[in-house]
């Protein structure tokens, strides 16, 4: 039986060592493409992504998000005028403001936390020269009591949409990642979480430039990979999940 079990093992893993090959060189081919991409182009379709966002009804309905926080270098669809938006909008209610959370990364062992900011001072540049949400308040505290990730046990209220980056995407809602695996890490515990709460399923969209969209079966999955419900790009809303199907119609 031993035997057995070790041959499967071997199986898996070498299965597994394929998949990773095959998603780093498509994670090279898309690089190139993302990377060749004329300026102008690129800054049309930023454009046309936020404003479609911005006016989408499950984007104007929803009153917690976690957005990552775009970076020119790494060539991600922008996010800076939905989050100018979400951090300037009624500035004089609280009640009325939508709560975002945005990702800050811990280490090496895809631990992700999402620290809610109200403003552009809550953030500071990485090591990496990416913006991320700093460890302290403006009071020099540890800003525990808005962790999202860390502190998912002590949630009280749930979140209704996640806007996530990645660097290709297919119409069956499959995504590829840059091969860290925060984002699958982080969204795999909070539906954990979701699920024990008993709280609705937040819907999770992906943005994406026209390049970024490959043909279905393209994108390898391994079992910790998560889909997205929506892809948003330039020429619309893409919606893949019934959850999405039904919110989008």
């Amino acid at each position: 039986m031993s035997t057995a079990g070790e041959k499967s093992l071997s199986s898996d893993t070498a299965h597994l060592d394929t998949i990773f090959k095959q998603k780093k060189v498509l994670r090279s081919v898309i690089k190139r493409d993302l990377k060749s991409m004329d300026p102008i182009l690129r800054s049309q379709q930023d454009e046309a992504i936020q404003k479609i966002v911005l006016e989408a009804p499950w984007f104007k309905a929803c009153k917690g998000l976690c957005a990552y926080i775009s970076c020119s270098a790494l060539r991600e669809v922008d996010t800076t005028r939905i989050l100018s938006h979400i951090l300037t909008s009624h500035p004089q209610d609280v009640q009325m403001r939508k709560k975002l959370f945005v990702p800050r990364v811990e280490d090496r062992n895809r631990n992700m936390r999402m620290l809610n900011i109200s403003s552009t001072e809550d953030l500071i540049a990485s090591s990496l020269d990416i913006l991320e949400p700093a460890p302290l308040d403006s009071d020099g505290n540890e800003r525990e009591d808005d962790l999202l990730f860390v502190a998912v046990l002590f949630a009280n209220e749930p979140v209704d949409l996640f806007i996530l980056p990645g660097l290709a995407f297919d119409k069956a809602g499959r995504r590829l990642g840059r091969g860290g695996g925060y984002y699958d890490t982080f969204l795999s515990r909070y539906e954990e979480l979701a699920k024990k709460k008993n709280w609705k399923q937040p819907l999770k969209i992906a943005l994406s430039y026209s390049v970024q969209i490959v043909d279905e079966g393209t994108i390898p999955l391994t079992p910790n990979d998560i889909l997205v419900d929506a892809l948003v790009s330039p020429s619309g809303v893409i919606p893949i999940s019934p959850a999405a199907l039904e919110i989008c119609h």
